[in-house]
């Protein structure tokens, strides 16, 4: 377990290969962890060095300092992370909403991202499940966590169609989330609208979307076909939220395709 110390406290990251560094980010009560089998899967397949972060109030990273668990502080977040570790420039992968800030930290450091990829990402917040909009507005939010059983009977009905792998990992990792990271990022989520501005993408771009997704909706990936005409954009149809457990080989040999393929291309 590694970790860097920031101004708003501990981010915890893992780290696997060596070679070039990729850069994996996790989406809303989720850690590090959806990316293990990617991290192998990379590594086995191409030279690289990954690395998979907690935002702040998730997993590891630091619960007490109290940053605003939004996604400009998560865009600083990532920006303070690469600059720590020396890695001037790399491709960064986000799932969810860390795909959302993969966006946003390509956007505003562009310098910084080689490449950029999204996994059942938000563009347009309101494309989220209407349980999650829900679950950012702070008085909502506070009864859930106030009545666990409540809590656990939300994330049921959201994840109902979901193998036991996702719920098992997601009832874990909601376990190591913090109140204020819960509603508040989420909420920031919701409000995010990134139509306009992901048309100034320069970076070579991925897009990856489960046809059968319950948490973010598929349209994302037309939205995204349409405002970056040049990305490769692939739906995986028997995926709900989580591709890289729901079809791992496909998901991972997709993601291998178009890191190897940009670096051959220049």
């Amino acid at each position: 377990m590694s970790s860097i110390v920031t101004d708003q406290g501990i981010v915890h990251y893992e780290v696997h290969g060596r070679g070039a560094p990729v850069i994996l980010l996790h989406g809303w009560i989720n850690s590090w962890d959806v990316w293990r089998n990617s991290m192998i899967a990379l590594v086995e397949q191409g030279s690289y060095k990954v690395y998979a972060l907690d935002f702040w109030g998730f997993g590891e990273s630091a619960k007490d300092k109290a940053p605003p668990f939004k996604l400009d502080s998560y865009v600083d977040m990532v920006a303070q992370f690469m600059e720590s570790l020396g890695i001037l420039r790399s491709p960064v992968i986000g799932h969810s909403m860390g795909g959302t800030v993969a966006l946003r930290l390509t956007l505003e450091h562009p310098e910084r991202v080689s490449q950029v990829g999204i996994v059942g990402s938000p563009i347009h917040g309101a494309s989220i499940n209407p349980f999650l909009k829900l679950a950012g507005v702070p008085w909502i939010a506070h009864l859930i966590w106030r009545f666990p059983l409540t809590l656990r009977l939300v994330m049921w009905t959201i994840l109902a169609g979901d193998s036991n792998k996702v719920r098992e990992m997601i009832f874990r990792d909601v376990s190591k989330t913090s109140t204020e990271s819960f509603f508040r990022s989420i909420g920031d989520l919701h409000h995010t609208d990134l139509r306009r501005r992901v048309r100034e993408i320069q970076a070579p771009a991925l897009g990856l979307f489960g046809t059968r997704d319950n948490i973010v909706n598929s349209n994302q990936s037309k939205l995204m076909r349409r405002s970056l005409p040049e990305a490769w954009v692939q739906t995986m149809h028997h995926s709900r939220h989580f591709p890289m457990i729901d079809e791992p080989d496909l998901f991972n040999n997709i993601l291998v395709q178009f890191l190897q393929q940009q670096t051959v291309g220049g």
